[in-house]
């Protein structure tokens, strides 16, 4: 941009660059570029392509994946672990349980063919990455447990279905919970004589779907024929990491492209090289992140 202000050059291109504040969009609301599309400040600009800068290793990065955070509480019942018939070890439970609910997930929502098409390294998935539990000795069959953990979702499903489903698997296990699996000859999630069972309880922090960029698009051609340009080599590539906000921009009818150039010592070079080449042959939108 201060190139194009100091050479004044005459282009055949409109250029608009928006820096946003409130990237992540979380803590704090009303400012970004949801801010900007809801007011309606953008709408003149979906004439060209956006691009989008938040990606790395100076290739187009044509397909991102959405998250969902989830935490499965499990409940069962505090004793002594030399008298293990008189508990209900929410550890197993949860083991067992997220077994079955990884099983039941990986069934429903295998590899999509367009994954290969985008060039996904890997699938959605679905798995723990955090383990809680209150405290206590050694000796101690804990009261309750909390898994955490995250979907990677690929562009192709839905996270709003797959929220659903993972709730369905939850419910299921609750109802028939006597039928899992046990781990040895007192592991037990139910005590009749008690009347007390093993619980699942499954939430939901805010979730983001992913995005499959338009590889139709001028805006991707040019795009890639400028990272050729200017790199020597382009090799378009997609990842299940999120991008925040890009979907919802796709939705209200703006052809998302992205890309980034965070990778020393050609960042800098790549970044101006690159713009110039891209400045030359089509409409943009420049969004930067600040």
């Amino acid at each position: 941009m201060r190139k194009l202000g100091e050479t004044k050059l005459k282009l055949k291109s409109t250029v608009i660059a928006v820096f946003i504040a409130s990237e992540e969009n979380s803590a704090i609301t009303g400012v970004g570029v949801d801010a900007l599309v809801k007011d309606g400040l953008l709408n003149k600009l979906k004439g060209g392509p956006l691009y989008w800068i938040d990606t790395a290793d100076k290739q187009p990065c044509i397909g991102t994946g959405g998250m969902i955070p989830w935490k499965l509480h499990v409940t069962g019942k505090l004793f002594h672990s030399g008298l293990p018939h008189k508990a209900i070890n929410p550890l197993e439970l949860a083991m067992e349980a997220l077994k079955v609910i990884q099983t039941r997930f990986y069934k429903d929502f295998p590899p999509h063919p367009k994954e290969q098409v985008y060039g996904f390294e890997t699938p959605s998935t679905m798995k723990p990455t955090q383990w809680s539990y209150p405290g206590g000795g050694i000796n101690q069959i804990p009261g309750e447990c909390t898994v955490s953990g995250d979907v990677r979702l690929t562009p192709f499903y839905n996270v709003t279905d797959v929220m659903k489903r993972l709730q369905e698997y939850v419910d299921d296990i609750n109802e028939n919970i006597e039928k899992l699996d046990t781990r040895g000859p007192v592991s037990k999630y139910v005590l009749p004589d008690e009347n007390i069972r093993g619980s699942l309880t499954l939430t939901f922090d805010e979730a983001t779907n992913g995005v499959a960029c338009n590889l139709d698009s001028r805006g991707f051609h040019v795009l890639c024929k400028a990272t050729e340009e200017v790199v020597g080599h382009v090799n378009p590539y997609s990842i299940t990491g999120t991008l925040p906000l890009i979907r919802e921009l796709q939705d209200e009818g703006f052809d998302v492209q992205t890309a980034g150039y965070g990778m020393p010592p050609l960042q800098f070079t790549s970044f101006h090289s690159v713009y110039k080449t891209l400045i030359q042959k089509t409409w943009l939108i420049i969004v930067l992140l600040w």
